[in-house]
């Protein structure tokens, strides 16, 4: 593997006619799935008013990927990915839809918005895994980081908009409307996907069965130590900052006491930190070293906002706090995604990517139901100065192991 790029370059991924049809896709797609979870965020607050509650939704929306995700890879590695997000978008439509007919029908109540929750983190699982295998057959090796970026940008721009429409809709006409309007925006995106001829070919592979591709991925993960590298700090980053944009609804009604109005405000908050650090990689140049360094900053500077969080007394400190956290979470986990997209080799990238959407998934949502709970008992900040620390601690350790991303 080489670890380390010997021409210095950055391109546009917009100078790509693949990824400018590809584009208008992701907006629609982003902006439906940022509602869809603010959402089944809110309705577990709402439902609840609860952290246990709002941590175990967030978990179900999340932790189907720790069993799904590797089997989604290994699918992308077989199809063309773009063929497997047309799928994941009308799925994701029915979803929203059964919402909307629950609140209609007047049976929403916790067993139909936990149902929603999963469904959402199946189709989640097998939809991460084909757009990362997508975006690499868009746009040449230079322009990855600035592919890797905008698309970081789409999705937490929708993080503003999509929360904010929610909570406009709620409180004109209630959450029906709310889920009805998500339906269709997943359903612009698949149109959308299905008019795109001619994206995501591959050359045709010999398929293996399921059990013999999924061991040789591990096998290949197993022997690549820049890759288990990019891995753990995908899980640590998880754990310190997207844990948090996770919890938001109870930040929201149990730190501040407020509603929607503040939930909105906090998603908006997180979702304009995450744009500023899109668009900070989408500047950043085709170098693992460099970017790993890039990665560490942002996941110390993690620690550190975490261990003040709650300086933010009031609505405005608070959101401040988050969009900061939310900024350098976004570089932090962008940085080891783009990473891993410079490292691999062409015929085991469906399986290695939904092997860190797995743990880029999986560890909020283990961490974000665990911190609910605790945070029941014992408190926000005793619980979440106790994580950044033994956060700080865990970075530490990684880069003392960054020497893995050098050796030839």
């Amino acid at each position: 593997m080489e670890r380390r790029e010997k021409r210095q370059v950055r391109d546009s991924a917009l100078t790509e006619v693949a990824f400018r049809r590809y584009f208008p896709a992701s907006w629609f797609s982003s902006l439906g799935s940022w509602m869809l979870r603010f959402l089944l965020g809110w309705s577990a607050w709402d439902l609840t008013s609860s952290a246990t509650w709002v941590g175990i939704t967030a978990a179900l929306m999340l932790a189907p990927a720790l069993v799904l995700s590797p089997w989604f890879g290994i699918l992308s590695d077989r199809i063309n990915p773009r063929s497997g997000l047309v799928v994941s978008m009308f799925v994701h439509g029915f979803i929203a839809l059964g919402g909307a007919s629950a609140l209609w029908v007047g049976v929403f109540g916790i067993p139909i918005l936990l149902a929603l929750a999963l469904a959402m983190g199946v189709v989640t699982s097998g939809h991460s895994p084909m757009r990362l295998a997508l975006i690499p057959l868009l746009v040449k090796r230079a322009a990855l980081p600035s592919a890797v970026g905008l698309s970081a940008t789409t999705f937490n721009v929708a993080r503003i908009l999509g929360p904010a429409l929610g909570a406009a809709l709620i409180t004109l006409s209630g959450p029906g409307l709310a889920f009805m309007l998500a339906s269709v925006m997943f359903t612009i995106a698949a149109i959308i996907l299905l008019k795109l001829h001619g994206v995501g070919i591959r050359e045709p592979r010999p398929r293996e069965p399921f059990v013999q591709q999924f061991k040789a991925g591990i096998r290949y993960v197993r022997d690549e130590p820049a890759i288990q590298l990019i891995f753990a700090f995908t899980v640590l980053n998880g754990v310190l900052g997207r844990t948090v944009v996770e919890l938001l609804p109870a930040f929201a009604g149990g730190f501040l006491g407020g509603g929607s109005r503040e939930l909105a405000t906090l998603t908006a908050s997180a979702g304009l930190g995450s744009i500023v650090g899109g668009l900070i990689l989408t500047r950043q140049q085709a170098d693992v070293v460099r970017l790993l360094n890039l990665v560490t900053l942002a996941i110390a500077a993690a620690v550190l906002l975490m261990l003040g969080l709650f300086l933010g007394s009031n609505l405005y400190r608070l959101g401040a706090l988050i969009f900061a956290l939310s900024l350098v979470t976004t570089i932090a986990g962008t940085g080891c995604q783009t990473i891993i997209q410079l490292c691999l080799v062409e015929s085991y990238r469906g399986r290695v990517l939904s092997l860190w959407t797995l743990f880029a998934m999986g560890a909020p949502a283990i961490a974000s139901a665990c911190l609910g709970v605790l945070t029941d008992s014992f408190g926000y900040t005793a619980v979440f100065t106790m994580t950044a620390g033994a956060g700080g601690l865990t970075l530490l350790l990684l880069y003392s192991r960054r020497s893995s991303l050098s050796q030839p």
